[in-house]
């Protein structure tokens, strides 16, 4: 399947180059403004690069340098996303953190984080003791010492979020074009050629948002070299749903200078995840898991919560992040050639994504002629996929169950390919619906949902390879 490709000719107010969480709400925020707008994607899929592997959270920004842009835009990311998940049909499962000390040393920094909490304006922390943090989460070690709670950290659906971000994008107007990768890219005679694997775009700006290709786009559009993505490899566990009723809340770790650490975290589809890990790596593709390291996450789960002993792994999977060689956003506007740069946006990139759309609107707006909102909004409304609202197989009518483990009903696997923006692969497809990411991850499910999407995409060659959340 190809996505249609503009009209040659065709002169679009702005081109976003990469479809992750940041990209489709760039276009989304754009089109919202009244800006004509194209979002380009080399997978065959919005959410093929770092955005489809993540731990779900939604930050407040508790722990970010105080003072930074990175902050700026996380706060204001969590504040519109909590604003409008209702009107787009996404979910906020409110669990709140808790950051555990395990060690003298780490309860030794509880004040710090405590200190940079509220100078960020978090102001809802709360010291505890460890027989306080465990009437939280009673399954917690006796070995916990102390711990800070953050009432406001909630995970979401993260791959919902985006689908939501550019489906109504979509209704504004926009063009999506998947399969399609920038080539190079001139700015010519006040406009900007870009050159693409499917042939010649034209636009009046651009917006990098190409993520672990970030400083390999900005080399194709001639830009200067202002940083080098050095992908950061996070591995993780997904645990069976019975683990869910021992982790109440996200357990975070005390951070280090170099690391956030490994958290172990509820999901919003029932389950746990255990991770990331973070090992720098060359390779910007492939993000192998280790049996070693997987065992690994598995001990220290255990050895934090010893209720986990024994809990099923349902799934492993590991993503990458578009790390650089400095920790901070790499974000940067040239206005002599109409381009705006978002590089380096790493593990709050979730959270940030409203955020960082808007500042992109801002730097587009310092450059260019004011845009025209539309009269109206068009209603957007994506499927429910979370274990905390009610899904599609409580209704009737929904045809059968396609996917037993998650409960996915054949009127969810169709109506993904009758949607704005249908699935480009089957992970795609998984991703909008959560078919074969249960327990038994396709085993029993995956020639039935082949034979349901004969024709319209690929079917698996291996299903049990990413995203198992």
């Amino acid at each position: 399947m190809r996505d249609d490709f503009p009209t040659p000719g065709t002169v679009f107010d702005v081109a976003v180059i990469g479809a992750g969480v940041v990209g489709c709400a760039v276009a989304r925020r754009f089109a919202l403004a009244g800006a004509s707008v194209v979002l380009i994607e080399k997978g065959n899929d919005i959410l093929s690069g770092a955005s489809k592997a993540n731990s779900a959270i939604l930050h407040t920004g508790f722990d970010a340098p105080p003072g930074s842009l990175e902050l700026q835009l996380v706060q204001e990311g969590r504040a519109e996303y909590l604003s409008v998940h209702g009107s787009l049909g996404l979910s906020v499962v409110h669990t709140g953190a808790l950051v555990c000390a395990w060690t003298d040393e780490e309860e030794a920094q509880l004040d710090k984080i405590a200190a940079k909490g509220a100078e960020n304006g978090v102001a809802d922390l709360r010291r505890l003791d460890g027989v306080q943090a465990r009437k939280i989460a009673p399954d917690l070690s006796p070995d916990l010492r102390a711990a800070i709670e953050v009432p406001g950290e909630h995970v979401i659906d993260p791959w919902s979020a985006p689908l939501a971000y550019v489906s109504q994008a979509i209704a504004l107007g926009a063009r999506v074009v998947r399969r399609c990768e920038l080539i190079s890219g001139r700015f010519e005679g006040g406009e900007w050629q870009l050159e693409t694997g499917l042939g010649g775009l034209r636009a009046g700006a651009v917006v990098n948002a190409a993520g672990l290709f970030g400083d390999e786009v900005n080399r194709r559009l001639g830009l200067a070299p202002e940083f080098e993505i050095r992908p950061r490899k996070g591995q993780f566990i997904v645990l069976d749903k019975a683990a869910r009723r021992h982790v109440p809340t996200i357990v975070l770790p005390v951070p280090t200078e170099r690391t956030k650490g490994i958290v172990i975290c509820p999901t919003a589809f029932g389950n746990v995840l255990v991770g990331p890990t973070a090992e720098e790596q060359a390779d910007r593709i492939r993000a192998t898991v280790e049996t070693g390291t997987l065992q690994m996450l598995q001990a220290h789960g255990e050895k934090l919560i010893p209720a986990l002993h024994g809990i099923p792994v349902t799934a492993t999977y590991a993503g990458l992040r578009p790390a650089s060689e400095e920790k901070h956003y790499r974000i940067s506007v040239h206005p002599e050639v109409r381009a705006i740069v978002l590089g380096g946006i790493r593990s709050t990139g979730l959270s940030a994504s409203l955020g960082l759309a808007r500042h992109t609107l801002r730097l587009y707006e310092g450059f260019a002629a004011p845009l025209d909102p539309p009269a109206t909004v068009p209603a957007c409304h994506v499927p429910n996929l979370t274990e905390t609202e009610p899904r599609d197989w409580q209704a009737p009518d929904h045809g059968e169950i396609a996917c037993h483990c998650e409960m996915v009903t054949r009127r969810e696997i169709e109506a993904t390919f009758d949607s704005p923006l249908p699935p480009g692969d089957f992970n795609g497809l998984r991703r909008r619906t959560r078919a074969c990411m249960g327990r038994c991850q396709g085993f029993y499910c995956a020639a039935r949902l082949a034979a349901m999407t004969r024709g319209r995409i690929e079917p698996p060659l291996i299903v049990a390879t990413e995203d198992g959340k």
